[in-house]
């Protein structure tokens, strides 16, 4: 491989003419999925939307929901939201859960029509009497009133990244259950004093994905990135927008 070939595989940017799987992320469909000129500037010139705010609020609720569940996954029992919610369902055990979970290994697939290499990473696996995964992802926010349904436009990127998600154990050879779960922890702001504690409600939301669209996205975004030319921009997307605004002054 050439220097110019390294150097690029080393920034985590696509060359079309390399033989190397390249590593995508669901993260990174899911911005195809937003703005495939954003998408472009990221994933084959290195040019990324600026980073949002580290949230290490949410990273601690994932943290120790996965202790919790893994509690009752030790023992093969179910957890009280599980019980609470009549889901047919115990957090499963597998050799490969925690590198699942990790967000720079993840579960992968090589898509080999594209030779991208599918990447995600999951929040947590239970399992049906069927003997079908079930995937979970957990979600924390601070929202007036109970969440219940995921009925909001900015949530369908959360429907996308459980789809993905089902679509990776999917072609990986694993039976999956149709629905998955988002265990949602919603602050509670309605307390008379903070107390040193944040308190959470907790619903257990299910999803019925539909991952047929995957396959699709997948190959389109493959063209986008051996394209030569930059995608249009999206009429929708602020960042764009942004510097059409910038740049028409």
């Amino acid at each position: 491989m050439s220097e110019y070939y390294t150097a690029q595989r080393a920034r985590g940017l696509y060359e079309p003419n390399s033989a190397e799987p390249f590593k995508l992320s669901r993260s990174k469909i899911d911005l195809f999925f937003e703005c495939p000129r954003c998408f472009y500037y990221d994933r084959r010139l290195g040019i990324g939307r600026p980073p949002g705010f580290p949230f290490s609020l949410n990273s601690a609720v994932d943290h120790l929901l996965k202790l919790e569940f893994d509690i009752h996954r030790a023992k093969g029992t179910k957890h009280p939201l599980i019980e609470k919610y009549g889901v047919d369902a115990v957090p499963v055990a597998h050799k490969d859960l925690d590198k699942w979970r990790a967000n720079f290994t993840g579960i992968q697939f090589l898509h080999k029509p594209t030779n991208l290499l599918i990447t995600g990473a999951i929040d947590d696996l239970w399992q049906n009497s069927k003997g079908e995964y079930i995937i979970v992802d957990y979600k924390a926010t601070s929202k007036e009133g109970e969440i219940k349904e995921l009925d909001k436009a900015w949530q369908d990127g959360y429907k996308r990244q459980m789809e993905i998600y089902q679509w990776l154990f999917r072609q990986s050879g694993f039976k999956v259950a149709d629905t998955g779960y988002f265990v949602y922890c919603n602050g509670d702001k309605d307390k008379k004093a903070f107390d040193a504690k944040l308190e959470f409600n907790i619903t257990l939301i299910p999803y019925k994905g539909n991952d047929s669209w995957v396959e699709e996205i997948i190959v389109e975004a493959h063209k986008c990135l051996n394209g030569d030319k930059i995608p249009e921009a999206d009429p929708d997307c602020d960042y764009c927008n942004y510097i059409n605004a910038i740049n028409s002054k």
